[in-house]
């Protein structure tokens, strides 16, 4: 079953009705769903699909003319089928087909292609500007390396560059997506399988919603002779060079180191080789560089683990390594078990973000909002550092949405309200607006506070 992914299916039907050359770039990270995409919007449309692969340029040009003759004249032409001499050729008899009848023309993985043959951008470059204006093809040029795709394809000195129609970065599943996956799941079950797998599709296959969430750790996560046991170590050895270096990085932020050099002094590395490596894991979506919200100095600036499921991963595995592999998995997973409330601190902010921009511009936000993110900093009076979840802002500068996000199993108060009211002083506002969300929901005085004060909202996760 299909799931998701209107906006990304209507940008390509649109693209599909001009009936004119379109190049659409599909791009994202490894597993979350790229090829899905494209092949639930092709089914039953005229289609060469040529899945690039890690190899020399003769295999892939074998490849390409494979499918090239399988759309021309079916399964038995295929082993038959003429190897065209180079790149260029097989191009020109595409474009040729689609000169009278509207074609997709998908390469998957094009990096691969463009590793294999160096001259790949710009010979497609001169394909496109030879036969765009008498062609009905549509490219769609698919790819994870983000890197690649965001310089080599996309980025202003590649040879393809403006040649590009569209550009579609598929994305993780956010949680509302997450339920449908998991039909089975209560909601909250449903948050922690979010957090569990960060959305990525191919990891959601693995969690079995007729089990527990506990059981799902045990088997489907932990267990050593499970698909995603070894994700980590297998994503970080196709994608990067020196997967020791990465492993031993993510490894420092999931142990509380935040700051370059804190980083690179926990890996005993250099700091401009470690900027470097936080660099290209950022291009991964693994890392996510951050500083405090409308603050852009470098002095303030931290790195974080975007993805959850490899957050969670470094979290619990390496401390419970010894426990897993001497089989005593169960044990390890009760430790898990009872860490998992504060592992959703995090996730239980990602969610409420999103919340807020999928009612952005209702009733039910005190005005719309126009930029989100973190805030931190330290206060003046008592020196201490200070954090808050979520800042949002406007239209109006003056006014300001503080965003307070508990998961656990007590009901919030006014304490959280109060902390999070002297927070937002710290930013000196002058229409301040505080929104408190709460997996346990709120106990009476903060419902009484919030019902005399057009200031405060309360959210309870039932709710949302």
């Amino acid at each position: 079953m299909f799931i998701g992914r209107h906006r990304e299916l209507a940008t390509l039907q649109r693209r599909w009705n001009t009936n004119a050359f379109e190049c659409v770039v599909v791009y994202g990270r490894r597993r979350v769903g790229k090829t899905t995409l494209i092949n639930e919007f092709l089914n039953d449309r005229p289609t060469i699909f040529f899945s690039a692969i890690e190899s020399s340029e003769s295999r892939n040009l074998e490849a390409l003319s494979r499918s090239i003759a399988l759309f021309e004249k079916g399964d038995a032409a295929m082993e038959s089928a003429p190897i065209f001499r180079n790149f260029e050729e097989a191009l020109h008899a595409v474009f040729e087909l689609a000169r009278t009848q509207r074609i997709a023309f998908v390469i998957d993985e094009y990096p691969y292609l463009a590793k294999a043959d160096r001259s790949a951008n710009s010979v497609l470059q001169h394909a496109i500007d030879r036969h765009k204006d008498d062609s009905r093809l549509m490219l769609i040029l698919c790819g994870s390396s983000m890197s690649f795709m965001e310089r080599q394809v996309l980025g202003y000195e590649s040879p393809l560059y403006g040649r590009r129609t569209a550009q579609i970065k598929v994305e993780p599943f956010g949680y509302t997506d997450v339920r449908r996956f998991l039909p089975r799941f209560s909601a909250e079950d449903a948050a922690i399988a979010y957090g569990l797998t960060d959305g990525i599709p191919q990891y959601l296959n693995q969690i079995d919603d007729s089990m527990t969430i506990r059981d799902n750790i045990r088997w489907n996560i932990i267990d050593p002779d499970c698909y995603l046991f070894e994700e980590p170590d297998n994503l970080l050895k196709q994608e990067l060079r020196n997967p020791a270096e990465y492993n031993a990085i993510i490894q420092a932020i999931a142990s509380g180191a935040s700051r370059s050099n804190t980083i690179a002094t926990a890996c005993h590395m250099e700091t401009s080789n470690c900027s470097t490596y936080l660099r290209n894991l950022i291009d991964l979506g693994i890392v996510r560089k951050e500083t405090p919200f409308q603050q852009d100095s470098p002095r303030k600036t931290i790195y974080r683990i975007e993805d959850s499921f490899f957050r969670f991963w470094y979290r619990f595995v390496p401390i419970n390594m010894s426990l897993i592999q001497s089989g005593r998995s169960d044990l390890a997973t009760d430790r898990i078990m009872r860490s998992i409330t504060d592992f959703m601190g995090q996730v239980f902010e990602d969610i409420c973000t999103q919340w807020l921009w999928m009612r952005n511009g209702t009733d039910d936000l005190p005005f719309l909002l126009l930029q989100t993110g973190r805030w931190w900093g330290a206060d003046p009076r008592t020196r201490r550092q200070e954090e808050i979840d979520i800042v949002g802002s406007g239209e109006d500068p003056k006014q300001m949405l503080f965003c307070e996000c508990k998961w656990r199993s007590i009901p919030s108060g006014m304490r959280e309200l109060e902390t999070l009211q002297h927070r937002a002083d710290l930013l000196h506002a002058n229409d301040n607006r505080y929104m408190l969300f709460a997996k346990s929901g709120f106990d009476e005085p903060v419902r009484n506070a919030a019902s005399n004060d057009a200031a405060i909202t309360l959210v309870s996760f039932d709710d949302m």
